[in-house]
């Protein structure tokens, strides 16, 4: 068990893997490897039928940790490339229903635990973008394929060119968002729907699910595989630590 997240049993099959690394879910690293090691225990674990992501602190995830990423060296930015590529793409491949529970805000690395899900509830405050633009950063190689693959052409523009985020309501509209509903009842709402999607049967809903998106999983583990998702520069350019900092404030 990671420091980072906590795992709940909740019966009839399903899991809830609650982020808890305090304030906002900052990716790091040691963050993504372990959430890697979860998805793939949970891949070959016939006792769950569905696991819901949801966030046990204000927001569900502020991205990379932008402090911490100011101080990376080359070898810090390659790493954290990796982990993004790794851990999204597993989650996006897993072989089981996955429920995000959106509480407040999911921007930049974080956007990618509800693209990566099967199903999406969003409380009202909910907002959702991609800011790698705003603090230099361009998209790693699994990342920009499960954008390109679960976002329209229109809004992957908006979001990706503007480095500016979407309302609740505006996630809803672009089917980004499934449901928005009171914060009161977030929790109650995305256990609901992963009681429906456990009692799918589970093999059909695993090669189904391989079928919809095994194309970019592959391209993307190819990809990885042939080192074509960094450069041997780092991620990282000019622009990008300044305008880090400028973000923090």
């Amino acid at each position: 068990m990671s420091a980072d997240f906590n795992i709940e049993d909740l019966g009839g099959g399903i899991t809830r893997l609650m982020l808890s690394r305090a304030p906002v879910n900052a990716l790091t690293p040691g963050f993504l490897d372990a959430l890697s090691d979860f998805y793939d225990s949970v891949a070959i674990d016939d006792s769950i039928r569905a696991i819901i992501i949801a966030s046990g602190q204000k927001i569900l995830s502020g991205g990379l940790d932008l402090k911490a990423a100011q101080k990376f060296d080359k070898v810090d930015e390659l790493e954290i490339v990796r982990g993004l590529n790794q851990s999204f793409t597993k989650l996006y491949a897993l072989p089981k229903p996955t429920i995000c529970a959106v509480n407040g805000a999911a921007i930049a690395g974080g956007f990618f635990f509800v693209l990566g899900c099967d199903y999406r509830i969003g409380d009202t405050r909910a907002s959702v973008g991609l800011a790698e633009v705003r603090v230099g950063a361009t998209l790693p190689v699994g990342p920009s394929a499960i954008a390109k693959a679960e976002l329209h052409a229109n809004d992957m523009r908006k979001l990706v060119l503007s480095g500016q985020p979407y309302s609740a309501q505006q996630a809803l509209a672009a089917g980004i968002l499934d449901e928005v509903v009171e914060n009161e009842i977030l929790m109650d709402q995305t256990v609901k729907m992963a009681e429906q999607y456990a009692a799918l049967p589970p093999k059909t809903y695993a090669n189904v699910k391989k079928q919809l998106r095994g194309t970019v999983v592959d391209a993307v583990e190819r990809a990885m595989k042939e080192d074509a998702h960094i450069t041997k520069e780092g991620w990282f350019n000019d622009e990008t630590k300044p305008a880090m900092a400028a973000m923090v404030g």
